[in-house]
């Protein structure tokens, strides 16, 4: 029965990420969606909080988003063994399509139709994405409240766009609150209470 169960994970995690890897096109963030879908909606390995934190580690850390993350689940599944299937099952179909097909690239890059269908696919990755940054803003209003998650998209806005400042290091900045805003957020209440009290 043990066995099974052993076998049954490395077969959701093999089929889970390779399909991640064939139908991920235009990079990791785009891939994250599906990776989401197959983790969280499909498999139910990690539901979306647990997604959400390590969406926000593996931006902090180096190196392509969908490897970390596919490495990640399959660790949380099977260890070490795990991470590699999950990581060798995702990059297999790109690389292997890549290699098949480089000798045509020169051809197909010039030619109408293959433009006509990038650009036709342009748009639902900006949906997907569109999508998918809606679901976690909604759960960083629910968290930090409704001035706090707004302020704090605001301040990133500002952070990235105006400033320029590296994504990782705001990151960390934002996980660096994160880990004490509850904390902070009840002694302000508590401080709040005994005023009102008083």
């Amino acid at each position: 029965m043990e066995q099974e169960q052993k076998r049954r994970y490395y077969i959701e995690l093999t089929w889970g990420m390779m399909k991640t890897g064939i139908l991920g096109f235009g990079g990791g963030p785009s891939v994250i969606p599906l990776i989401r879908h197959e983790a969280v909606k499909t498999y139910q390995w990690i539901d979306d909080d647990e997604f959400g934190e390590i969406l926000a580690i593996a931006n902090a850390l180096p190196g392509p988003i969908a490897t970390k993350i596919a490495a990640y689940l399959g660790y949380r599944l099977k260890g070490v063994k795990g991470a590699i299937v999950s990581v060798l099952a995702h990059i297999f179909p790109s690389s292997l399509a890549m290699i098949l097909l480089m000798s045509g690239v020169y051809f197909l890059s010039s030619s109408p139709i293959i433009q006509g269908m990038i650009s036709a696919v342009i748009p639902v990755v900006a949906v997907m994405l569109g999508v998918m940054m809606y679901e976690f803003g909604q759960k960083a209003v629910k968290g930090l409240g409704v001035y706090i998650g707004i302020a704090s998209f605001v301040l990133a806005f500002l952070l990235l766009q105006v400033i320029e400042i590296h994504p990782a290091i705001v990151i960390v900045v934002f996980l660096s609150y994160g880990t004490v805003h509850f904390r902070v957020m009840s002694k302000w209440k508590a401080k709040r209470q005994q005023r009102g009290e008083a």
